[in-house]
């Protein structure tokens, strides 16, 4: 495996998770910050240094992931593409919706696996979710509200993009992912922070072809943060507080699938309110190293990928929606 990036994405999430995947091994990192080329040499002596894409790609590595910042995302993709190298892109897979089909099909027209990391597919609150709507639990759903929300740095002095496609991708990507496509979108973005241009609170109403409504919302300004997940139905309500622990447990160094890996302890459990009373439900364990172990069969069997990218175009077809929702005040009807 060559890994582009050794930023938040690449030594947080991808290098552990690749390293503690059977079959699989980090062999090359590319990043050009001393700094992170330090941390690298510290924390993975091993593993050899790179300048550039371009570089990686002519070490011949098996699998190249793409956890540059997000304007890069497409040139590096299409440059692994064009070397006949499968691909994992970190989320956002591209700007737009248009320019993730145009790799897609360069994808497929040359034969070469893609996926896109959207790990929280695997976050076990979400997972939580999931099964109690597979189980009926809370009847006929007509509501999915979703909240990522924090009181950050007052004064940001960052670049990338702003919360809709850092964090709300996750939120669109779980709420299509558990409801179907959108037909309709209407979306409100600001910037609250000084300094900040880009947006750093978001709200997106997504009305979904099977009628439920999902209201998903992130904010950097918040000093109370709303439940991670309300979901309304006819016949009962679960609400959940928190974040899911994974990305916490990988900061802190510990081995991704080792013993009570994803586990939430009980008094973060969530809620299922019905008229027969409360009762906490016990949160599914988080699985991140799911996708790794996925990649990893799919490239040696011909399986399917861990995330199949024509779903995560759905995610995107969302935000530019969401983008031009906010600029003109409308609801975006997607015609379906």
């Amino acid at each position: 495996m060559g890994l582009a990036g050794y930023g938040v994405a690449g030594r947080i999430f991808h290098a552990p998770l690749i390293e503690s995947t059977p079959g699989l091994s980090l062999a090359a990192v590319v990043t050009r910050s001393p700094g992170r080329r330090a941390a690298l040499r510290r924390e993975r002596p091993g593993v050899r240094v790179m300048d550039s894409v371009d570089e990686l790609l002519r070490s011949a590595p098996d699998v190249v992931v793409v956890a540059t910042p997000d304007h890069t995302h497409v040139p590096f993709a299409l440059a692994c593409v064009e070397a006949g190298v499968p691909v994992v892109v970190d989320k956002p897979f591209a700007p737009s919706a248009e320019q993730a089909r145009q790799v897609i099909a360069t994808a497929e027209r040359r034969s070469v696996p893609l996926t896109v990391f959207h790990n929280r597919r695997w976050d076990g609150d979400y997972l939580t979710v999931l099964r109690l709507l597979s189980e009926h639990a809370l009847g006929a759903v007509h509501r999915f509200e979703t909240n990522w929300e924090f009181a950050a740095d007052p004064d940001p002095v960052r670049p990338g993009g702003g919360l809709l496609s850092e964090l709300g991708v996750h939120l669109i990507d779980q709420a299509v992912q558990a409801f179907g496509p959108a037909s309709r979108v209407y979306a409100e973005l600001a910037a609250r922070r000084s300094g900040t241009i880009m947006d750093d609170d978001a709200f997106v109403a997504v009305t979904h072809r099977n009628g439920v409504v999902s209201h998903l919302r992130t904010a950097a300004v918040v000093h109370e943060p709303a439940p991670r997940f309300r979901v309304l139905g006819a016949r009962g309500c679960f609400v959940i507080d928190g974040l899911d622990g994974q990305e916490a447990a990988l900061a802190s160094g510990a081995a991704p699938g080792g013993a009570g890996w994803g586990a939430a302890p009980e008094d973060s459990w969530g809620r299922l309110v019905t008229r027969d009373g409360t009762r906490r439900v016990p949160t599914e364990p988080g699985a991140y190293p799911t996708f790794y172990r996925r990649l990893e069969a799919a490239l040696r069997g011909g399986g399917e990928p861990p995330v199949d990218p024509y779903s995560a175009v759905e995610s995107l077809t969302v935000i530019d929606a969401a983008v031009r929702s906010a600029r003109t005040g409308q609801v975006i009807d997607l015609g379906r």
